[in-house]
């Protein structure tokens, strides 16, 4: 399965790039697992971020910014089989999870309810 890795990003950091660090390395903790699991994992931010850069974004929140984050999670989600969400607060990780609902994909709130590859 391809499955994304939903949580929180920029939630609960008030824009401090530490907390922003933490919370992306809390995303990226359960990729390997997954990853050994025979699944691919994927981060929205692992592609919207450079995409932000690419198109001029200077800060979080700016046009380039908003233009780019939550729409990459999105269209990856069209393509996923299941989402991964992990705990906090995250209105775009909640977007997510509703879409995934609404398209009949697997939701998985832990890392043990992701079955084995071959299962």
């Amino acid at each position: 399965m391809l499955i994304l890795i939903a949580g929180p990003y920029r939630g609960g950091t008030n824009d401090d790039p530490e907390l922003i660090k933490k919370n992306m390395d809390r995303l990226e903790a359960v990729a390997l697992p997954i990853f050994r699991k025979g699944h691919v994992p994927i981060i929205g931010e692992w592609l919207a971020l450079p995409l932000m850069h690419l198109a001029g974004s200077s800060q979080i929140g700016d046009a380039a910014w908003e233009e780019i984050q939550y729409p990459v999670a999105h269209r990856i989600l069209e393509r996923c089989d299941a989402v991964l969400r992990i705990p906090g607060t995250s209105a775009g990780a909640d977007q997510d999870v509703a879409l995934a609902h609404k398209w009949g994909l697997k939701v998985y709130y832990h890392l043990d309810e992701i079955p084995m590859a071959n299962e």
